[in-house]
């Protein structure tokens, strides 16, 4: 039976080990040691002021004739320098932890049978363990109905103290931190204050903690409550981020007063949105019971790839889903146990947020391409502003980086001119419309967001080349550069943008576009027989680079296939052969895993995998590093492989189901079930083994779609009734 846990044998010893529970606003990292235990608590809105918040983009709308003259004329660099005006770098306000709660045991008896879990059925932490006073249990949840953190703490704990701190490593000298312990109307607080540096933006942020011991002795010491013969410790957090010294203390405790103090009810209510939605999708890959039981440590360490993967498939589905809500998940998903997050631990948009993104619409979680469409409907108004002063356009442009505030570009300097990432808006509005695709639901607020994506490449393309096509200039492919990744990045025709605008003006539905579709400057086939990064003369492929952006229509779009553009896949194929590794990011590694699956190469797709799994880039949590050796805790690779898995298993389309496209040679046996495909149809189950492989598929609306196999050879078309279950058997690869 396939398990949806983690559990480990012993306490983590660094932050990055601690397992995760979240509601999409609040996150916990829970150590789990008996003794003194350490949960770091985190917000998603937790961003450091640093006077981002409110600058505008650019005003380059005047100079950008001169910037196009200068690039056409063989002058990136002098064209990037008078982008950017000599300003510096400037990052986004970057993601913090709030702060801990350490829960001090008084009673230190030697510690037998210790086991902590991770359920992500329910999102219910468990830390247990026997000593001579009995068996201890420490339960955990973040609540998706309540939004408050909820911990239990057993009658065995006969004497603990309880107090917050905002020591986290890293934090920086001027982020100060208050906390005390009260009463107030007969309940007792705890609670902590965090104040950032003024004028730079907010003010600061909070958390406060409500203490139930029915039956105990409480006492308030300082700044801490110490909790004696209680038959439980009940305690339940809420958390905030404010824009003025008073802060939200009493609206939080309020909220916290109207919540029934009892564990199981609570957890009732939050099991009754997570639970259901994390099930909708299981992954059976015909583990043996043996190392399903294993540990995570062991799982991790004794190279059980199937085992493994089968269980990342599942907390990958749960880490994403717990940490989508407010907002989508950050680089670090909603957990950080330290200050000073790699790349701010923003959303950086230019590949990794979608590759997070990849698992949320075949995976059957709407609840995170809502999250996701709320980030874009927060800012879509800066995407305006961006278009306008850059360009002096109509429509959007997005930024290559937000942190959930601001949705203006001010990330660039001489060096990077990010500002030339045209594609952006398409690219990041793909999983909408994806959704809409897989759910048959349509919005007219994303036809419009489409509408204005595909009005700016309308104003955008002003220049013409001989051949009477429609020149990309600027034109930037994330993060590369023609020859080298050390050569100005400023370029023309980056196939990235060629293949948003056209499908941008495609999906728009506005016959007004046609013309403009008819001059799109075809993709460029190099000497090498490979799909180049730049459909422009000169511009040479600098092929040691973690991006496949040149890829965009073969992932996540579906313009090049083998099936429809056969000449053009092969290209898109040699140029995935002849990338390299440069520095084995997870998400450069699974980006051009997911264009494998696409192209239906198996062990090109597994090569991919294998660099994930054999670089040590898995934490206890199973939340994973960007670089091998555990190197920047980080959620690409966690929170992406649920979707590369699918991808591997399921290619769909609209009209279009196709079984097993890149299954790998470790895969010899397994289910799959839930899966949502484009048209509104839902795979009940697809099994497949040595000789047979078996799918029941239902629609929500009766169609015929061209069901196959490219192993056995079967392609028929398929009649789906409405809501009816159909099964199909076809002989599999033995």
């Amino acid at each position: 039976m396939t398990v949806h846990h983690i559990h480990d044998d012993r306490p983590a010893a660094r932050w990055e080990d601690a397992f995760l529970s979240g509601n999409g606003e609040y996150g916990i990292m829970v150590h789990g040691d008996p003794h003194t235990e350490r949960i770091v608590f985190n917000h998603h809105r937790y961003v450091l002021p640093n006077g981002t918040r409110d600058l505008p983009p650019p005003a380059l709308a005047g100079r950008m004739e001169e910037i196009r003259d200068l690039i056409l004329d063989g002058r990136p660099y002098e064209a990037q320098k008078l982008a950017a005006g000599g300003c510096p770098i400037l990052w986004t306000q970057p993601f913090h932890p709030g702060y801990a709660m350490l829960v001090d045991s008084r009673e230190r008896g030697p510690v037998r049978g210790y086991r902590r879990v991770t359920d992500f059925s329910t999102g219910e932490i468990t830390v247990r363990w026997t000593d001579e006073t009995g068996e201890h249990t420490r339960r955990s949840f973040v609540s998706r109905a309540d939004a408050v953190v909820v911990q239990s703490f057993s009658t065995a704990d006969r004497d603990l103290v309880v107090s917050l701190t905002g020591d986290l490593p890293g934090r920086p000298e001027d982020v100060g931190y208050h906390q005390r312990a009260y009463q107030e109307d007969g309940r007792v607080f705890l609670h902590i204050k965090g104040r950032y540096p003024e004028g730079l933006g907010a003010y600061g942020f909070e958390g406060l903690v409500l203490l139930h011991a029915p039956g105990g002795t409480v006492d308030i010491v300082g700044d801490t409550v110490r909790v004696r013969d209680a038959d439980e410790v009940l305690l339940l957090s809420k958390l905030d981020r404010h824009e003025t010294e008073q802060g939200n203390t009493a609206a939080l405790s309020e909220a916290l007063t109207a919540l029934v103090p009892d564990y199981a009810e609570l957890l009732a209510r939050h099991t009754a949105l997570h639970t259901p939605a994390y099930h909708r999708v299981e992954l059976d890959l015909g583990v043996s019971p043996s190392q399903r039981g294993l540990p995570v440590r062991a799982l991790i360490a004794k190279g059980y790839r199937a085992a493994l993967l089968e269980r990342m498939f599942h907390s990958g589905r749960y880490l994403l889903l717990s940490s989508s809500g407010v907002l989508p998940p950050r680089l670090t998903g909603l957990w950080l146990g330290a200050w000073g997050a790699a790349w701010s631990g923003d959303f950086t948009t230019d590949a990794n947020i979608n590759l997070q993104m990849a698992g949320a619409n075949l995976g059957a979680l709407p609840e995170v391409t809502e999250a996701y469409r709320s980030l874009i409907r927060g800012q879509i108004d800066h995407w305006r502003d961006n278009a306008r002063e850059i360009y002096g356009a109509r429509g959007l442009l997005a930024p290559s980086r937000t942190d959930g505030e601001s949705g203006h570009l001010f990330h660039f300097n001489d060096d990077w001119p990010l500002m030339m990432w045209v594609a952006g808006a398409d690219w990041l509005l793909y999983p909408l419309h994806e959704h809409e695709s897989v759910s048959g639901e349509h919005s007219a607020e994303l036809a419009g967001w489409l509408g204005e994506a595909a009005v700016f490449f309308e104003d955008f393309l002003t220049r013409t080349d001989a051949d009477g096509h429609v020149v990309f200039v600027p034109s930037f492919s994330p993060e590369n550069a023609p020859h080298s990744a050390f050569d100005p990045f400023a370029a023309v025709n980056a196939t990235m943008d060629i293949a948003a605008a056209r499908h941008a003006l495609t999906v728009s539905g506005d016959p007004r576009f046609a013309s403009l579709l008819d001059r799109l400057p075809p993709y460029l086939v190099d000497e090498r027989g490979a799909l180049a990064e730049w459909a422009w003369p000169g511009a040479e492929p600098s092929e040691e680079h973690r991006h496949v952006s040149h890829l965009y229509p073969v992932w996540p779009l579906h313009e090049i296939t083998p099936d429809d553009t056969p000449e053009l896949a092969a290209a898109a194929h040699r140029a995935l052969e002849l990338r390299g590794d440069e520095n084995l990011s997870a998400h450069g590694s699974l980006h051009r895993a997911f264009a494998a699956a696409r192209l239906k190469d198996a062990a090109l797709t597994e090569a991919g995998l294998r660099k994930i799994l054999d670089n040590d880039m898995v934490f206890r949590s199973l939340m994973t590093s960007h670089n091998p050796d555990l190197d920047i805790y980080n959620a690409d690779a966690a929170h992406a492989l649920p979707g590369l898995l699918l991808e591997m298993l399921v290619y769909t389309r609209p009209g279009i189901v196709e079984l097993l496209p890149a299954l790998p040679d470790m895969f010899t046996r397994g289910a799959v079930r839930g899966v949502r495909c484009h048209g509104g149809i839902v795979i009940d189950e697809l099994r497949w083994e040595p000789g047979s492989l078996t799918v029941s598929l239902r629609s929500r609306t009766e169609q015929t779609v061209t069901l196959a196999h490219r192993a056995s050879g079967l392609r028929k078309n398929v009649t789906l009734p409405c809501d009816v279950r159909v099964s199909v058997s076809a002989p599999a690869l033995s």
